[in-house]
This record gives C-alpha cells, structure tokens and sequence, in this order.
C-alpha cells in the first residue's frame, strides 16, 4: 500500500478556481481500479495550505493515476493555483493489526 501526501499552497485568489478542479479530481480518481481513498484537507491554522491525502492499493496503481486524462489536466493547471511547487511525500506501508 502507497499513501502519499500532495501538499499546496493555494494563491488566496485562485482559491474558488482550485477547488473546482480539486472536486473532478476527487471524483475521477476515487472512480480508478486500486485507489483506497482520495481526500483533500485545509490547515485550521494556515488558511490556503492543503494536503491531498491519497491511499493506493499498490505502485502500479499510483502509476496509472499519474498517467490518467484527469490527473494530468489537474497537474498542468496547478501552477496557476499554487504559490510554490508541489510538496509530494510518497510512503510505503501496511495495514497494522491492533
């Protein structure tokens, strides 16, 4: 299982634009074979700072998501949105039983 964390800095006046795109995002990558969960978050203390927290079954999984129609529209429109680049952290891990 991959979880990654996409953290972004949105331009307070691209804010009502980014989350248009954000929503067909969610919407079509929810929708993609080996995708666990797909959220976008807002910081309670940093207004315009978000963190896409995304769950894969597996590498081969991210991979398709990364090639797909939607997630390449999303990506080549970001720089419009964002006040920096992406912050992309990519971790491998298991379900712990307690």
């Amino acid at each position: 299982m991959f979880i990654i964390h996409a953290r972004m800095t949105v331009k307070p006046e691209a804010q009502a634009e980014f989350l248009e795109a954000v929503r067909t995002l969610l919407t079509a990558t929810r929708a993609e074979e080996g995708n666990l969960s797909y959220d976008l978050y807002e910081s309670a203390e940093r207004p315009g700072d978000f963190v896409m927290v995304e769950v894969w079954k597996d590498g081969a999984a991210v991979q398709a998501h990364n090639a797909s129609p939607h997630f390449q529209a999303f990506a080549g429109q970001a720089s419009s949105y964002l006040t920096a680049p992406l912050d992309v952290k990519v971790y491998q891990a298991e379900q712990a039983q307690m």
